[in-house]
């Protein structure tokens, strides 16, 4: 495993970290979720990435139980807070009251009495930024938080609370989580080259597109029995990406794959890691294998031909540009 700063702070990240979205708590029993956790320490991935909303906590539970044998200092746990977690109106968002009982049920959950980054899972525009802020730097000045990090904000976003942050002496933001893989970069225009500048780094979210990226989705035949595709969750986001157009220059990747001794899974997650400005890229796992697989991907150097010929062959297909808020535009 290799390993990479989160951003510009001292803490040092597996570059490929295990997330429990979906799985724990709800697609695989306790059992077969301890055996990926297991699986992933025995590769050397010590980041683990989950949030209070997964399985309405149950990932976070699930997670805490699966490390408790580890010393707690050789791992790094991180969640999140802003979706729902109750039926009260302030029982989501990112509002104070929202974000302090949030972190102190995650560390409950998590058993663990501190949590290395804690996320804004997405941008809350009905809370004052400085709110939100002030809170997330209590919780680091209580220790019960190390560093603080977001989830697909917009760079406009980003810039304006790392402005704020310094203006009044806040801890400052040090990742962002965003979805990025071969087929989506939309954080390359604007939200890297900012990060870039100001010292956060990119914990990089579905590196493998829901699994499209495996080449196990194939132009003109069934949906593989068991996949994302037919979980009701994982199915509403990776279906629009299963056209033939797709699926067929996926497949267009083999060979580049194939020149690298890869399978096509660990070249997009290689590929992910070739951007200097990830940190850290996240894979999840429903069988011990495949978080075997995933891992061995960490230190792979893709060179510039390998990154020109994907680019050719993916063409038009990849999304660039924003369509939209990543957020929200009222509180869930």
């Amino acid at each position: 495993m290799e390993f990479r700063h989160l951003g510009r702070s001292g803490l040092m990240v597996s570059e490929i970290a295990y997330g429990n979205w979906i799985t724990h708590g709800a697609q695989i029993d306790e059992d077969r979720a301890r055996a990926c956790v297991r699986a992933a320490l025995d590769t050397g991935i010590t980041t683990f990435d989950t949030a209070d909303a997964y399985a309405d906590g149950r990932a976070e539970e699930v997670l805490g139980r699966a490390l408790a044998a580890v010393r707690r200092d050789e791992v790094e746990i991180f969640t999140k807070v802003y979706w729902p977690t109750g039926a009260g109106m302030n029982n989501r968002g990112l509002n104070r009251k929202h974000v302090i009982r949030s972190a102190e049920d995650s560390l409950r959950r998590l058993g663990t009495d501190y949590l290395d980054l804690y996320q804004a899972h997405r941008f809350d525009s009905s809370t004052p930024l400085e709110e939100t802020l002030r809170a997330f730097d209590d919780l680091v000045r209580q220790g019960k938080i190390l560093y603080v990090g977001v989830s697909e904000w917009t760079a406009p976003e980003l810039a304006e609370a790392l402005r704020i942050a310094r203006d009044l002496g806040l801890d400052r933001i040090v990742a962002n989580q965003p979805q990025y893989n071969m087929l989506r970069r939309v954080i390359e225009p604007d939200i890297v080259p900012l990060c870039e500048r100001e010292g956060v780094g990119q914990v990089v979210f579905q590196p493998l597109a829901m699994g499209v990226l495996t080449g196990k989705y194939r132009p003109g035949a069934p949906i593989p029995p068991g996949s994302r595709a037919t979980d009701p969750v994982g199915g509403q986001f990776v279906n629009r990406l299963l056209t033939d157009e797709v699926l067929t220059r996926v497949q267009n990747l083999r060979p580049i794959a194939a020149d690298h001794g890869l399978t096509l899974a660990q070249l997009a997650i290689a590929w992910t890691l070739a951007n200097p400005n990830v940190s850290a890229a996240i894979v999840g796992a429903s069988r011990p294998e495949q978080i075997t697989g995933s891992a061995a991907a960490a230190g792979v150097k893709l060179g510039t031909d390998a990154l020109e010929a994907i680019d050719e062959i993916l063409g038009d297909i990849v999304e660039r540009d924003l369509d939209g808020p990543l957020s929200p535009q009222s509180r869930p």
